[in-house]
């Protein structure tokens, strides 16, 4: 009987094989991707779990290699006027996923949809190094006077406020995503649903199981579809990453986009070769909600800052190799020097102690007042480890009493563009290799990104005139002023610079460490 069927199997078989003519079976990534998104449309999403996805579907004028360096993307070339204000692209010529050629009035319309004030979309900020971007904005003008125009089909020029040494790298991010005027204008907001979406990269949705997962198919309309060696993408979002982890020991999948790092060391012993860490230009930081008590007193807010032992974090809680972060913007951030530092950085830690508990007792807190306050985190268990251990830090030495409140990744950023909360856990990710890409964040302008509200007439000052400036000495200057302003004021806790941690199977090759982690599956292949 046993060998009965083995044998009509081993028939089976081998004519499955013949008739197949030995076709290549289908190449699929299955990525462990940490958050559900919130969209898929490039101008309402925010997060590094968010691009992994929209990055893969669009492509913006310039767009990244394996490596995450600027190459042509939808623009084959471009000219920079003399005075570096005024860019002209060529686009090369491609279509959306439909069929319909992908124009420079695509640009255009793109560019003014995120700037609209009813669109209302959080990351529109980043693109204020476009004239008159902030005024459409704020709704000062139309959006008709955004300086960029549509010189013909093919040709798109856009005029900045000043020289912008990092516009062709900005130009990778999402906000600069060109989205398909056609398709949006018939079906409204469903217009990214798997039978409406048309997309111009190598990627195009098939289906979204909201918390379950999001699969991706190559696009066969995409310019260089024939390089494009993987057939389907699918995304999981779960955020437990011991669970993840789990699943890509048992093969389930093979690009995990973070680990817990309390298993660090069990991965270096293990899987050596599949565990990926490298530096990552990115801060970990808790801003405070500096709308509402206390934490509209200054001296709260220092208090709170000097009582973490930022060493103890990085090197007993995470020892993956992050640094402790005594400023806001990381060591390395492009042609900016040696970023501005606390003024308290190096005191002793007791020193900071009691300094700390001077400061609090002046703002009306100690023994008999205690301060309360609730810290908020997203799902992870390094970011649970992190937030228990800085509560346990504020309570034994500043007698503050903590309660640590979860949420999953969509919900907790959701609440931070709010203004709903007190002291939150945030990170920021480099969009482009420059310090103005994190100092922006504290700008009045910014709006919801700027999740302390922090507002100082002399810091908005000094950016928007490193922002017109062209001397880039005197730029960076100007930056440096900056922070050191926010440094002393604190709307932010500066916590730790990041590293990037990743698993990815031996299976993928084409995937690339580099400084902002971003990885495009279309140059990866399985083996």
């Amino acid at each position: 009987m046993l060998l009965k069927n083995f044998r009509r199997a081993a028939l089976g078989f081998g004519l499955a094989v013949a008739l197949t003519g030995g076709a290549q079976a289908e190449k699929v990534l299955r990525v462990g991707n940490m958050g559900e998104p919130e969209s898929l449309d490039p101008h309402f999403v925010q997060g590094v779990w968010e691009n992994r996805i929209v990055g893969n579907m669009f492509l913006g004028l310039t767009t990244e290699d394996a490596s995450a360096t600027p190459i042509p993307g939808a623009a084959e070339s471009w000219t920079i006027s003399d005075d570096g204000k005024t860019y002209t692209f060529k686009l090369r010529d491609h279509s959306w996923s439909d069929g319909t050629p992908v124009t420079a009035g695509d640009f255009v319309y793109s560019l003014r949809r995120i700037l609209l004030p009813e669109t209302a979309a959080e990351y529109a900020s980043l693109l204020f190094p476009i004239e008159n971007a902030q005024q459409v904005n704020s709704g000062e003008v139309p959006a008709d006077k955004l300086s960029v125009r549509a010189v013909d089909d093919k040709t798109l020029e856009v005029k900045l406020v000043g020289p912008t040494p990092f516009f062709l790298e900005q130009l990778t991010h999402y906000t600069a995503f060109p989205v398909p005027r056609h398709l949006i204008e018939k079906h409204g907001q469903a217009w990214t649903k798997p039978e409406n979406i048309a997309v111009n990269g190598p990627y195009t949705l098939k289906n979204w199981v909201p918390n379950d997962q999001i699969t991706l198919i190559r696009n066969d309309k995409f310019y260089d579809a024939a390089n494009v060696k993987i057939d389907t993408v699918v995304y999981y979002p779960q955020e437990d990453r011991t669970a993840v982890q789990k699943r890509f020991r048992a093969g389930e999948i093979d690009w995990a986009a973070d680990f817990a790092s309390d298993q660090f060391e069990w991965l270096k012993s293990n899987l050596s070769d599949e565990t990926r860490v490298a530096p990552y230009l990115g801060i970990y930081y808790y801003p405070m909600n500096l709308r509402k008590p206390p934490f509209d007193d200054k001296r709260v807010r220092q208090a709170l800052s000097m009582a973490i032992d930022r060493e103890i974090i990085t090197d007993k809680v995470l020892k993956t190799g992050e640094l402790p972060a005594y400023s806001f913007v990381p060591p390395g951030a492009g042609g900016y020097g040696n970023p501005s530092m606390v003024s308290w950085m190096d005191e002793p830690y007791s020193a900071r102690l009691e300094k700390a508990k001077a400061l609090l007792a002046e703002a009306g807190y100690g023994p008999g007042n205690p301060l309360k306050f609730t810290l908020s985190y997203n799902t992870s268990e390094n970011h649970k480890r992190i937030a228990i251990a800085i509560a346990s830090m504020w309570k034994q030495h500043l007698g503050v009493e903590t309660e640590l409140f979860n949420s999953e990744v969509k919900v907790h950023y959701r609440a931070l563009n709010s203004a709903d909360f007190s002291i939150a856990r945030a990170g920021w990710i480099a969009d482009y290799n420059d310090a103005q890409n994190f100092l922006y964040l504290l700008e009045t302008r910014t709006g919801p990104n700027n999740y302390s509200g922090f507002s100082n007439s002399e810091f908005d000052k000094l950016m928007v005139e490193a922002g017109t400036t062209g001397d880039m000495d005197m730029r960076s200057s100007l930056m440096a002023k900056a922070e050191a302003i926010a440094m002393e004021e604190q709307p932010v806790i500066p916590i730790y610079y990041y590293v990037s941690k990743n698993l990815v199977s031996d299976r993928l090759t084409g995937w690339e460490p580099n400084a902002k982690d971003v990885h495009r599956v279309r140059y990866m292949d399985l083996k």
